[in-house]
């Protein structure tokens, strides 16, 4: 029997079991957006230039099937891609219990050329490729109690950003291993991590707790280059410069902050002080974004079904930073026991116009091939 057919025949049932807790899940999910948000007609429909390769990477070198998949991105070449998994198909228990590197780098073919960060993670989440080459990788958990009846020994893992050489050495961590709390000493679940091309600053989202937690998280927090906490952004709520769910960030090319606001339903872009500029609401949930020397924004929306964001497909919205128009719209795929399609959380471009999603409810990536 061939590895790839046996991967498929040990992975397909818990590929199953996830997709089916993946669904109650996002059943289970607090209806989102904003009053203004709410207003907008659903953008379902655009050119799609696109050709899709589903399973583009493979994990040839631990020989074991994806877990769900949330950041990617594009090393500083242009071409070979950096993403993260989870270690297993569930969101628990995430990479806890496993010797699994959950950090990979492939090259232009999806091979992979290497992997790290073994042992070190909970539920590794965005990744990012500074301007030195770099690797940048949060941690978007803390193990539970419960977590750590299950796993002893892992107390000192999750909610953090990892900063690693492109050969994986780690240079720098960025809260407090196994710790939930407030900069300088500590994170809240860190979902996504942006370097200033200009001096190196840090920026870090948080969070990605339940948003009826009525003590939530939802700010930046902005470190120098050297890790030394400079300032907090923004807090919980659903104004101007609030936040539910930051869930990504990117520079934009007048150096403004753009935040993928997931649960209010928009795209807020801000100074790098965090002074509110505007917001677009015709990119949907958008999990992950990415955007061009031209001001081109790529949005990927994972989530949007009839409970949560009525009238809304997932799927991937490309506009332009000027006007907020959007004129593409890639569907979903489609999914067994998933009436709405999936589609990636995390987004990227590489210098070619291709893009890649990293499939957190289908695994792995998928590439899109600019027509």
């Amino acid at each position: 029997m061939s590895t790839s057919r046996f991967v498929r025949l040990w992975f397909t049932p818990l590929l199953i079991v996830y997709v089916l807790l993946r669904g109650v899940g996002v059943q289970g999910q607090q209806r989102g957006g904003t009053p203004q948000t709410d207003k907008v007609q659903p953008v379902n429909s655009g050119s799609n230039p696109y050709r899709v390769i589903r399973d583009w990477a493979q994990l040839n070198l631990e020989g074991r099937p994806w877990g769900g998949s949330n950041g990617v991105a594009i090393d500083r070449d242009g071409k070979t891609v950096w993403a993260t998994d989870r270690c297993s198909p569930g969101t628990t228990p995430g990479c806890l219990g496993t010797k699994a590197n959950p950090v990979h780098h492939f090259d232009e073919s999806g091979k992979e050329i290497r992997s790290f960060g073994g042992r070190m993670f909970v539920w590794p989440h965005g990744i990012h490729v500074d301007r030195d080459g770099n690797v940048w990788v949060t941690d978007a958990r803390a193990p539970s109690a419960d977590d750590l009846k299950k796993f002893s020994g892992e107390q000192n893992n999750g909610s953090v950003v990892v900063k690693f050489s492109s050969e994986g050495k780690v240079l720098m961590t960025l809260g407090t291993p196994g710790v939930r709390g407030n900069p300088p000493d500590a994170l809240t679940d860190p979902t996504d991590i942006v370097t200033d091309p200009r001096n190196g600053d840090v920026y870090v989202a948080e969070s990605h707790t339940d948003v009826t937690d009525p003590n939530l998280i939802g700010r930046i927090s902005v470190f120098d280059r050297t890790g030394k906490f400079l300032r907090a952004i923004g807090h919980a709520g659903t104004g101007p410069g609030e936040f539910r769910t930051p869930h990504a960030l990117e520079f934009d090319s007048q150096g403004r902050l753009v935040v993928a606001d997931r649960h209010n339903h928009r795209i807020q872009i801000l100074t790098k002080d965090g002074k509110f500029v505007r917001e677009y609401d015709n990119f949907s949930r958008t999990s992950g974004l990415v955007i061009d020397k031209n001001d081109v924004i790529y949005t990927s929306d994972s989530e949007s079904n009839e409970k949560v964001h009525s009238g809304w497909q997932r799927g991937i919205r490309v506009g332009s930073l000027k006007d907020g128009k959007v004129t593409t719209f890639v569907p979903p795929h489609k999914a067994d026991r998933l009436p709405e399609g999936a589609m990636g959380e995390g987004i990227a471009l590489d210098a070619a116009g291709n893009l890649y999603t990293a499939e957190a409810t289908l695994m792995g990536v998928t590439k899109y091939i600019k027509k």
